[in-house]
């Protein structure tokens, strides 16, 4: 089994954080620094170091982050405009914390690429 991330911590409020949605599969917060107007964090509450560790009991759970990404981006007045959803896989895919989360990114024209 991987060790806790910040996240695991995040999830249960003992690092202090704003979560702009918690259910029983998902939370979502802001990046602490983002790389757009828009920059939230949506992550399963179950830890899961990489896309690659991802079974068939956490397809639940990873629709789930795809539903609260839209929800989040209308509440973010970023529906219409155009937002963009970055997960990143291992050390050449940038992960940074191995526990997988998804990056929602928008509020501005966020161009052709753009690295996180």
């Amino acid at each position: 089994m991987s060790e806790e991330t910040i996240f695991s911590k995040i999830i249960r409020q003992e690092i202090p954080t704003q979560l702009l949605y918690q259910d029983e599969l998902v939370s979502a917060f802001r990046d602490i620094s983002p790389r757009a107007k828009t920059h939230i964090l949506i992550i399963p509450n179950k830890l899961i170091p990489t896309v690659n560790d991802v079974s068939d009991e956490d397809e639940l759970a990873l629709g789930r982050m795809l539903t609260v990404a839209k929800k989040l981006a209308k509440a973010e007045g970023i529906d219409e405009s155009g937002y963009r959803l970055i997960m990143n896989c291992n050390e050449h895919g940038r992960q940074e914390v191995f526990h997988i989360h998804m990056h929602l990114l928008g509020g501005q024209d966020l161009g052709p690429l753009l690295a996180i």
